[in-house]
């Protein structure tokens, strides 16, 4: 059984800046490539950033290049995205979501981020 749970999400002022964790309880922990989605009111669930389990690579959805940092602490079971720049348009709730070759799939079952203008 493969769960997923998300926190720090919150209210925060446009410019701010949040930290989302992500705990992760799986096996091998860091055989699974990790990622962070959003889903805003309305909208389809969209990528925003992934960190790969082979070599810790990263990538990330063009909005967010320069303002979020995806990274991962092996020994914690836990990924984190790191937000600094916020904007109003990054208001959504944000998933986790973790992938294996061997073990399948799974999302977390998010947290919510406001950002005012």
């Amino acid at each position: 059984q493969v769960q997923l749970v998300e926190s720090g999400g919150g209210l925060v002022q446009a410019g701010g800046s949040l930290r989302l964790s992500c705990v992760a309880s799986v096996r091998a922990f860091s055989t699974w490539t990790m990622a962070w989605f959003r889903q805003a009111p309305g909208k389809e669930r969209v990528f925003v950033a992934r960190i790969s389990w082979k070599d810790g690579s990263t990538y990330y959805t063009d909005s967010v290049k320069g303002r979020f940092t995806i990274s991962r602490d092996n020994a914690r079971n836990t990924v984190y995205l790191q937000m600094n720049g916020l904007k109003p348009e990054d208001t959504a709730v944000y998933y986790c979501y973790a992938v294996s070759g061997t073990y399948g799939r799974s999302w977390g079952q998010g947290t919510q981020v406001t950002v005012s203008s």
